[in-house]
């Protein structure tokens, strides 16, 4: 009896420790793809999420609401957004990788890239603080904060590329609002309408600044 106690206990701690292996190869796996994941939008975003200027300038992801991150890369799987890289990209991602990695990039905080116009800098605090009421234009704080951080679905705008902003504002019913779903961003589409672009420009040089 004894010999047999012996010999059930020894089985049960066998598959005690199969299931923790088990455990650990399945987190080593997760933790493999995100870590890939990972790496492929360094390749565009910077290895600290802080952006990169080239042909196209690809926005800095670090310090961004992970909401806000979340639910544009639906937009782009459902393409409310136009953009076929990142459609392909959101394909490729699981609801919990996404958050996963909206979660990694909200932790990183470098240092803006600056290359913005200074001179532009004065003119784009005054709208992004008081607004343009003449023009239908509201204060950006009222929405972003006056640190330009965001929150929740609000993207964070503090240094964020001058270039990526000005190409957003600039061409924003061109790249948003797709389809016949209505986001958060809808609210964005007639102020982008009613800035000129060196309004437009203004704005992006200042909150290119922020930190």
């Amino acid at each position: 009896m004894r010999g047999i106690r012996l010999g059930l206990i020894g089985g049960a701690t066998m598959l005690v420790a199969a299931a923790v292996a088990a455990d650990r190869t399945q987190e080593s796996v997760a933790r493999g793809g995100f870590e890939a994941k990972l790496q492929y939008c360094k390749t565009c975003h910077g290895l600290s999420g802080q952006g990169y200027y080239g042909y196209f300038p690809m926005p800095r992801l670090a310090g961004q609401q992970p909401q806000y991150i979340e639910n544009q890369l639906r937009a782009f799987l459902e393409r409310r957004r136009t953009n076929p890289i990142m459609a392909n990209v959101a394909h490729a991602l699981s609801p919990s990788m996404i958050s996963a990695l909206a979660a990694h990039f909200q932790a990183l905080d470098p240092k803006p890239l600056g290359g913005a116009p200074r001179a532009l800098s004065g003119l784009g605090k005054r709208i992004y603080e008081d607004g343009l009421p003449e023009s239908n234009v509201p204060a950006c704080a009222a929405c972003h904060g006056l640190d330009g951080r965001g929150h929740s679905e609000i993207p964070r705008l503090a240094g964020q590329l001058y270039a990526y902003t000005v190409g957003q504002l600039s061409g924003w019913s061109k790249a948003r609002g797709q389809g016949t779903a209505v986001d958060t961003s809808a609210v964005m589409a007639p102020t982008a309408h009613n800035l000129t672009r060196a309004q437009v420009e203004a704005v992006a040089a200042y909150v290119s600044e922020l930190r």
